[in-house]
C-alpha cells in the first residue's frame, strides 16, 4: 500500500518530546496508527504500543493505580495508546501516569473526539498537544503529485474520496467495495457505541438525508418531521456525526441580522467518497445531477483541512440574504472578509451586488477547475 506523506508528521515529531501528551483524533481508517508508527521509527528509546481494544489494557489504564501502570511501562521511554476512547476515565489515569513519570513520552489516538475529549481534556488541561488527522488532503497530495496528476485524478477524488486505502487502489470495483465497507461498518461503530442511540436506523436515515442535502441549508425541525424524532434529537445526532468526523457544518455569516440568513446551517461531509457511498451513487460527474454540490463539498472540506493543518486564522461561513443573494463560502480573516463562488464550470462569476455594497472592503474570487488546487492548498 502506498505510504502518503502527512502534513502533521513534522509537528507531531517535535511535540512528542515536548513534555506534553500528544493526542491525535481522526476517523477510523484515516491513517492515525500508520502515521504514529512511522514517526516512532525515528524516536530513540524503547516503545510500548498498547491497543485499547484489548480488555487487559483497558483494565490497567483505567485503574487509577500509579504503581500498576508503572509496572506496565517500566523500562520504556515511549507509550503509544491506540484507540484510547475505549479506556474508561482515560484522562485522569493519564494525568496520574504523566505526573508520576514526567519523562515518559505519551502518544494517544482516538477515532471519536466526543468520547476521547470528554475523558481527557479536563483532567489533562495544559498537559496535551491535540491534532486532528483527516482523509488525505489536497495539501498533502500536492507534495507527492504534480498538478497534472491531481487534475487527472480530480473526478476520482470527488467520486471516491481520499481515504488512504482508497487512494492506494486503482481498481474502481475495489474502491467501491472498500467505501461501502467503511460506510456500513466503521462509520457507525463509534457513533452507536458512544451515543447510547436507541434506534440505530434513525441515525442512518438522518445521514442519508444529509447526504442528499449537501450544499443546502438544513432545518432540524424538518429533518425531525421526516424521521419522526424531535429537532433536539436531530441536533444531538448531528453533533455525534460531527464528533466522529463524518460531517461538519457551516453557519451563515451575518453582521446585519435583518437582511442576512444566519439561523440555519449547511452540512457537508469530510469525505465525498463516504458521502457517495451513503447514497450508493458512484456515477461519473457528467451523469450526475449533484455534480455542482459535490464539487462545493469537496472544495469546502479541502479548504477546512488546510485551515486545520496550517493553523491559519480563518473562520469559515456561507452567506445569503433573505432576498436571495448568496455566496457559497466566506472566510473572516485578520486581513478582512473573503468571499468565494464555487462553480464546477465557472464563467466569469461576479460578486453579488449586495455583498459589495454591504462589505466594500472584502475580496471576491471564484474557486473552479482552473484554480481549485491553489484554493485547496491556501495559495488563493
Amino acid at each position: 500500500m502506498e505510504l502518503f506523506n502527512r502534513y502533521l508528521e513534522k509537528s507531531l515529531k517535535e511535540r512528542i518530546s515536548s513534555g506534553k501528551i500528544v493526542v491525535l483524533y481522526g476517523p477510523r481508517q484515516v491513517g492515525k496508527t500508520t502515521l504514529i508508527q512511522q514517526i516512532l521509527k525515528s524516536i530513540p528509546g524503547k516503545i510500548l504500543t498498547v491497543n485499547a481494544d484489548e480488555q487487559r489494557n483497558i483494565d490497567a489504564f483505567s485503574s487509577r493505580d500509579l504503581s500498576k501502570m508503572k509496572s506496565l511501562v517500566a523500562g520504556y521511554d515511549v507509550l503509544f495508546i491506540d484507540e484510547a476512547q475505549r479506556i474508561p476515565e482515560a484522562g485522569i489515569n493519564l494525568k496520574i501516569l504523566h505526573d508520576g513519570l514526567p519523562q515518559l513520552m505519551i502518544i494517544v489516538t482516538g477515532s471519536s473526539s466526543l468520547e476521547l475529549a470528554g475523558k481527557i481534556n479536563e483532567p489533562l488541561t495544559g498537559r496535551t498537544w491535540t491534532h486532528v488527522l483527516f482523509p488525505i488532503s489536497l495539501l498533502e497530495l500536492s507534495v507527492q503529485w504534480t498538478n497534472y496528476e491531481i487534475i487527472e485524478q480530480r473526478e476520482n477524488l470527488l467520486l471516491y474520496g481520499s481515504y488512504p486505502g482508497i487512494l492506494s487502489r486503482q481498481n474502481i470495483i475495489e474502491r467501491r467495495e472498500l467505501l461501502m465497507e467503511l460506510s456500513r461498518a466503521y462509520l457507525y461503530k463509534d457513533i452507536l457505541a458512544i451515543g447510547n442511540i436507541r434506534h440505530s436506523e434513525k441515525i442512518k436515515d438522518l445521514l442519508l438525508l444529509l447526504a442528499y442535502q449537501i450544499g443546502s441549508e438544513v432545518s432540524f425541525s424538518e429533518l425531525g418531521k421526516q424521521l419522526s424524532i424531535s429537532k433536539d434529537t436531530v441536533a444531538d445526532y448531528i453533533n455525534l456525526l460531527e464528533q466522529c468526523f463524518i460531517v461538519f457544518r457551516l453557519s451563515g455569516f451575518s453582521r446585519n441580522l435583518r437582511k442576512e440568513v444566519s439561523k440555519m446551517d449547511k452540512i457537508y461531509f469530510w469525505d465525498t467518497g463516504i458521502r457517495n457511498s451513503v447514497i450508493e451513487n458512484f456515477k461519473p460527474l457528467e451523469k450526475r445531477d449533484d455534480a455542482g454540490r459535490l464539487w462545493e463539498n469537496f472544495l469546502v472540506s479541502e479548504r477546512l483541512k488546510w485551515i486545520s493543518y496550517t493553523g491559519t486564522e480563518a473562520h469559515p461561513y456561507f452567506w445569503r440574504t433573505y432576498t436571495g443573494a448568496e455566496l457559497d463560502y466566506v472566510e473572516d480573516t485578520p486581513q478582512g472578509l473573503k468571499g468565494y463562488e464555487m462553480k464546477l464550470r465557472a464563467k466569469n462569476p461576479k460578486a453579488p451586488k449586495t455583498w459589495i455594497e454591504t462589505y466594500p472592503d472584502s475580496s471576491f474570487s471564484a474557486a473552479d477547475q482552473d484554480n481549485f488546487i491553489e484554493f485547496c492548498t491556501g495559495r488563493v
